[in-house]
């Protein structure tokens, strides 16, 4: 393995130390880690020193564990501040969500990654559960992600299903790459992503692409109701949520962007 490699192989490993370390509130010890991924003590407690000393790891001594560190949240500020939602895109989406009388959503796509941007809910008409800021997953499996597929071509999709698979989350969602591209036609004809059911039971979404002036995707408005009220309404809902995405994409450009960078497609 060259110098190059090692180096590589080392950045992997602390990324992969992180997510171990995340996944349980109380943190976790190096034990943890070392069988989570099959890595060493010694070079477990090697990466661990290095992310300690960055202060992306603390040491809980009296714990014997250890937790995510300060760095963390210094990233994830920035990456609320670099996907920063314009006050004129966030009174949209609180409007979408009065309207359509439902959870409203606004997404941007960073690449062929899917960040949930803003969200305006109540008790009386509940966000989906795990959608918050910066969800990131499950693109077949969901209205945002039909949208930012429907902006690629036949090929582009098949890589990105090589790079991301097509996880069964429910018993609804999509198996394969055909099905898939059946649905993208619609979602292209019809300039509106459905979904029933298909990320999470007893929710069902609709979207619509946010765009700039050159008519590039940047994201995504969509809106989230029970299965009964969504079958019921979503007609109606559907030219309230198309109004929505244009008052977006207008106040967007009117901000100088979408601060999440390249369009997707």
């Amino acid at each position: 393995m060259t110098t190059h490699e090692a180096g590589l192989a080392s950045v992997q490993k602390a990324f992969a130390l992180l997510d171990v370390v995340a996944r349980d509130s109380r943190g976790a010890t190096a034990k943890d880690i070392s069988a989570a991924l099959g890595i060493p003590l010694p070079s477990v407690y090697r990466l661990l020193q290095t992310l300690v000393a960055s202060e992306h790891v603390v040491h809980l001594r009296d714990q014997r564990r250890y937790g995510l560190g300060y760095k963390v949240h210094a990233l994830d500020t920035s990456l609320r501040q670099q996907v920063g939602t314009p006050v004129t895109v966030r009174r949209a989406v609180r409007e979408l969500h009065a309207a359509a009388d439902a959870a409203a959503y606004f997404a941007v796509y960073r690449g062929d990654a899917i960040v949930v941007a803003h969200v305006v809910d109540s008790p009386h008409r509940p966000r989906l559960d795990p959608l918050d800021f910066g969800f990131t997953d499950a693109a077949h499996a969901t209205a945002f992600g039909k949208i930012l597929l429907s902006r690629m071509d036949h090929d582009e999709v098949s890589e990105y299903l090589d790079r991301h698979g097509m996880p069964g989350l429910t018993e609804r969602t999509l198996r394969t790459p055909e099905a898939l591209q059946r649905e993208l036609r619609r979602v292209r004809a019809e300039g509106i992503a459905v979904e029933r059911e298909e990320f999470v039971p007893g929710a069902s979404c609709l979207a619509a692409p946010v765009v700039d002036a050159a008519g590039r995707t940047l994201g995504s408005v969509a809106v989230s109701l029970r299965p009964p009220d969504f079958e019921r309404r979503h007609r109606v809902i559907a030219p309230v949520l198309r109004d929505a995405a244009d008052r977006v994409g207008r106040a967007l450009r009117a901000a100088g962007g979408c601060p999440a960078g390249p369009e997707a497609g």
